[in-house]
This record gives C-alpha cells, sequence and structure tokens, in this order.
C-alpha cells in the first residue's frame, strides 16, 4: 500500500472512507517530517493545510493579551490540526509546535479543492468530519468558559459579600 495512505487505521476520518476512498485521498496528501521544536505554523499565519498527526507529539499555543503564550492542548496520533483555517480561511487561531520529532500527513487547499472536484463523496465525508470535530472543541470551550464564568461570578459575589 502506499507509505501516504499506510495510516488509514490511524484516523477517524479515514474509518468513514472505503479502501478505493483512502486510495484517492492518499494522492492528495503530502508528508512533513519534524524535529523537536519545530513550528508548523504561527498563530496569525495564512491557513493553507490541515494536518494529520502520523507520529509524535505536537503542542497548540496561544498568544495571551499580554504576549504570554499558552499551552492550550496536546494533540498526539491520529489527530488532525489546521482544519479551522482549511474551512473558513481565515489566519492561523494558534501556533503549533512540535514536543518531539514528528511526521504528519497533509492536505492543502489546493489538493482538497482538486479532491473535491475529483470525487465529491470524499470530499463530503472529510467536511463532515471535520465538522464534527470542530463541534466537539466548541462543545469544549464553552463548558471550560462556563465554568470560568461561574468561578468569576462566585469570586464577585464573595468580594461583595466582604
Amino acid at each position: 500500500m502506499n507509505s501516504k495512505i499506510d495510516v488509514s487505521n490511524k484516523f477517524l476520518l479515514f474509518q468513514d472512507l472505503s479502501l478505493e476512498e483512502v486510495s484517492v485521498l492518499g494522492e492528495h496528501l503530502g508528508s512533513m517530517e519534524l524535529l523537536k521544536n519545530d513550528i508548523v505554523f504561527n498563530e496569525g499565519d495564512a491557513g493553507e493545510f490541515v494536518c494529520f498527526v502520523v507520529d509524535g507529539q505536537l503542542e497548540v499555543l496561544k498568544e495571551s493579551l499580554d504576549g504570554k503564550m499558552n499551552s492550550l492542548a496536546t494533540l498526539n496520533n491520529g489527530q488532525a490540526f489546521g482544519e479551522m483555517a482549511l474551512v473558513d480561511g481565515l489566519p492561523r487561531s494558534a501556533t503549533i509546535r512540535a514536543i518531539s520529532q514528528s511526521t504528519l500527513r497533509v492536505l492543502s487547499r489546493k489538493d482538497f479543492d482538486a479532491l473535491l472536484n475529483q470525487a465529491p463523496q470524499i470530499g463530503i465525508k472529510i467536511l463532515k468530519h471535520l465538522a464534527r470535530g470542530l463541534s466537539l472543541n466548541l462543545r469544549k470551550t464553552s463548558k471550560k468558559l462556563a465554568d470560568c464564568m461561574e468561578i468569576d461570578s462566585i469570586a464577585i459575589s464573595e468580594k461583595e459579600g466582604s
């Protein structure tokens, strides 16, 4: 099997595809090798591709208002990142840095558009999977926000009660 698609069993996204569809997708995937501390992209960069972690660990970093870089998440084998920019065309919302030597598969916007023209059903399956992932991330984020708001509300109440 083509080395670009040997990873099909690692990704939930690829599990939605037939072997033939995985083969077609594999024709559109690139590869990226990273060393520890390599930056995949920086917050604010143009978003031209989505990545799938084959091996290694990466860190999602977000700059705070005071300029401090905060770690938001760790990405492991089988996870995707960069999908927001691929879907909405806006600049990257975070920086991604390799925590260890890592191997990624990459789907560029250009290759994704070509895939949509060549095999729209595959593109639809990918978009559905990415939308599901984005929805889950939004749910987690809104819960964290609600928890923070509750903590702030309690702190304000305690301060007013003093």
